[in-house]
């Protein structure tokens, strides 16, 4: 099924929206969640977690590109988890605990200009990476959006564990000196 017409789905309130989207891009938004979380119970959470917030986040909502929509939904959702079970560890879970209490008359740490600067920092990444040759996007997506591991994505591109580490490094150098360039204080 074509992403417009599980779009539509979601529009039409059809629970088979979900069905579609677990068939199209289950597997995807597994890995997302399993190269962050390593662990099959919570990836399994994250990904049924994903099919719920598009659910209520479609409409108002209408994704340009469903397989990125999602993939993002699965990536915070995962990354949300991980700094939980990492909270957990410290203190008895009670830091979070205690947050989630003054949540209720603590306003929210978002406000408009601090999502117009992140709205700014996305644009400018995407900018610059359309500016790198396709094999350091590709190896620099891997590790930073996806979150594989430096072996797997010297296995997948055919190189040594050694130059995938060198790539991200000048990457990561030119990724700074463009947004200093840009005006963006680091």
């Amino acid at each position: 099924m074509k992403d417009t017409e599980i779009i539509e789905l979601y529009w039409a309130r059809d629970e088979q929206a979900i069905h579609e989207s677990q068939k199209s891009y289950g597997r995807y938004c597994y890995s997302i969640a399993f190269n962050i979380l390593r662990d099959r119970e919570d990836s399994d959470e994250c990904v049924n977690d994903t099919w719920l917030r598009a659910w209520n986040v479609i409409p108002p909502k209408r994704p340009q590109r469903l397989e990125l929509f999602l993939g993002t939904i699965t990536r915070n959702l995962s990354f949300d988890k991980w700094k939980e079970k990492h909270a957990m560890k410290r203190g008895n879970g009670e830091t979070a605990l205690a947050l989630d209490e003054l949540a209720e008359c603590v306003p929210d740490r978002h406000d408009t200009q601090a999502e117009a600067e992140a709205a700014e920092l996305e644009r400018l990444v995407n900018r610059f990476l359309r500016t790198l040759p396709e094999r350091e996007c590709s190896v620099f997506l891997r590790r930073y959006w996806y979150v594989e591991e430096y072996g797997a994505i010297a296995s997948r591109y055919g190189m040594k564990l050694n130059t995938v580490k060198t790539i991200l490094f000048r990457t990561r150098s030119k990724l700074k000196k463009f947004l200093e360039k840009e005006g963006v204080v680091l």
